[in-house]
């Protein structure tokens, strides 16, 4: 793992590679710090350890609701922490191609089954999409699309790790657990300008 500019952690391995940390859930919690910043999108804030970017909260919530959460994690907030990564989540609000592919990630919490998946879909290009059930069938299973749907639910990193790239068949929208809900994942898909997986339509808002 490399330190870049602002301080923010990247990851050396190849693209998508998640890198899980092992010290006791006591640590890791006792360990991350936080930061809320504004967006076009909204406020947003992201948690982090030493280890990589662990927490993505996207807009919905008021700074206090965010504070209240991440204190709850017993998170310290850092409001010079992450630099480069806010100014690229940043970025990204305002319309730059930016996929995040290459930053570290704590999920140390986070089911082994869970990881896989998210370590498939962290591969997604800036406004591509897939379906639900195209990536059970990547697993090999298309019964397993309600458990693909439950890990898209439970991503503690959304965008990073971009669950709003899921789709449900026919290229509905599908859920997505933010504070705005599918508001939320329509308005990214629409600044990505996305398209369904079959190019039948495209994305507006």
């Amino acid at each position: 793992m490399a330190v870049g500019r602002g301080g923010a952690l990247t990851q050396t391995p190849g693209v998508g590679q998640i890198r899980v940390q092992s010290a006791a859930a006591a640590s890791y919690l006792a360990a991350m710090r936080y930061r809320i910043f504004d967006t076009a999108l909204g406020q947003m804030a992201i948690g982090w350890t030493e280890r990589g970017i662990c927490r993505v909260m996207l807009p919905g919530e008021s700074p206090d609701e965010m504070r209240a959460r991440l204190a709850k994690a017993d998170g310290v907030e850092d409001r010079d922490g992450q630099e480069e990564v806010v100014d690229r989540i940043v970025a990204y609000a305002e319309g730059a191609k930016d996929n995040f592919a290459d930053l570290a990630l704590d999920l140390a919490e986070v089911p082994a089954s869970n990881r896989r998946i998210y370590e498939h879909i962290r591969e997604l290009r800036w406004g591509e999409t897939t379906t639900y059930g195209a990536i059970a069938r990547w697993l090999g299973d298309v019964a397993l699309s309600r458990a693909v749907g439950a890990a898209m639910g439970a991503n503690p990193l959304p965008l990073v790790i971009p669950c709003h790239r899921v789709l449900a068949a026919d290229g509905r929208t599908g859920g997505f657990s933010s504070p705005n809900g599918v508001r939320t994942k329509m308005q990214m898909l629409a600044l990505e300008k996305a398209a369904s997986p079959t190019g039948q339509f495209s994305f507006g808002f």
